[in-house]
């Protein structure tokens, strides 16, 4: 396993990321920890998870994903400081007015329940889940920053940013002589492009910022098992449909082709191999509810895509006329 720096940090981390968003959802906790096995068993040392996973789920209320990774950090007797783990706040944890938000308040209440769940006593990157209207940039990355220094944290990071107010909280973090936002999770992958590349790209480069995007398989359209004129039911075909266009079918049967005549598994593969073989892309978040995807995905950092066939991606999946 080849592992990269962080950003401009010194935390090494592996290429590819376990999302943990399905953990208590669509795998239930045995299974869970049987992926968490496997994946830190072949080198993924990076976790990513968040307080209110999976609070749609009926019965859920949130944190589950949390308390399904420390219990498997306590029955494993997984040396911490083999994992990096990752976690995000932002989301409604409660029904009282200060229960959500980036506020100071939510901030520092928020943590000390993240580290509960994860039996833990440091969080190696904690993150803003999505930027909040409501509460000023400095409030937040003050309370962020006493974290650090408290040792509660270690980095800290984001997601769902916009361009402006990620250049805006890296600004501020210098002239408050704050610690800044290390890295950077984009919604991202060969259907979802425009919105990193547009601008996001520029920053992260200008200011060294780690890129871990997620949904880098775009909920499964980018496994292939969705093809034109098949009616699709699931967890998550709501969220897929979106993708169902011309130009996307298209985009599969290029890499129905690409897997032929490169020996791929699967055109998942493909698709992390696309990201991975960009220098700003850190670590791609994978999220496989099955040993089998896992395999699967874990496959891609065997490939290296030459500047040919990354062309012929680049072509077939280009936003210029978004």
């Amino acid at each position: 396993m080849q592992y990269r720096h962080l950003g401009k940090t010194g935390l090494k981390v592996s290429p590819l990321c376990l999302g943990t968003m399905q953990f208590g959802w669509t795998a239930d906790e045995q299974l869970s920890h049987q992926i968490l096995d496997e994946s830190y068993n072949n080198g993924v040392n990076f976790i990513d998870t968040a307080d209110v996973y999976s609070v749609w789920f009926d019965g859920n209320p949130g944190g589950v994903a949390e308390t399904i990774i420390g219990n498997w950090i306590k029955k494993s007797n997984i040396p911490r400081d083999s994992l990096v783990i990752a976690t995000k706040v932002r989301g409604r944890m409660g029904t009282g007015p200060n229960d959500e938000g980036l506020s100071r308040a939510h901030i520092l209440d928020s943590v000390d329940g993240s580290l509960r769940r994860l039996g833990t006593d440091y969080i190696d990157l904690y993150q803003a889940h999505w930027y909040d209207d409501d509460t000023r940039i400095d409030e937040t990355l003050s309370a962020f920053d006493h974290l650090v220094q408290q040792g509660k944290v270690r980095y800290l990071g984001c997601s769902n940013y916009p361009a402006w107010r990620l250049t805006r909280a890296i600004l501020t973090a210098e002239i408050m002589s704050l610690h800044r936002y290390e890295s950077l999770q984009p919604h991202y992958s060969l259907v979802k492009r425009a919105e990193f590349e547009r601008e996001l790209a520029d920053v992260c480069r200008e200011y060294g910022i780690g890129v871990i995007p997620y949904s880098p398989l775009a909920g499964g359209f980018l496994t292939g098992k969705y093809r034109p004129g098949k009616i699709y039911d699931g967890a998550r075909t709501k969220g897929v449909k979106k993708y169902f266009t011309d130009r996307n079918w298209a985009l599969l049967n290029l890499m129905d082709s690409i897997k032929v005549e490169l020996e791929f598994s699967s055109i998942s593969q493909i698709a992390l191999a696309w990201l991975l073989s960009d220098p700003i892309i850190t670590s791609p978040i994978i999220g496989p509810r099955t040993l089998e995807q896992l395999a699967d995905n874990l496959g891609a950092l065997e490939f290296n895509l030459s500047d040919d066939t990354k062309g012929r991606l680049d072509e077939a999946s280009s936003w210029d006329s978004d």
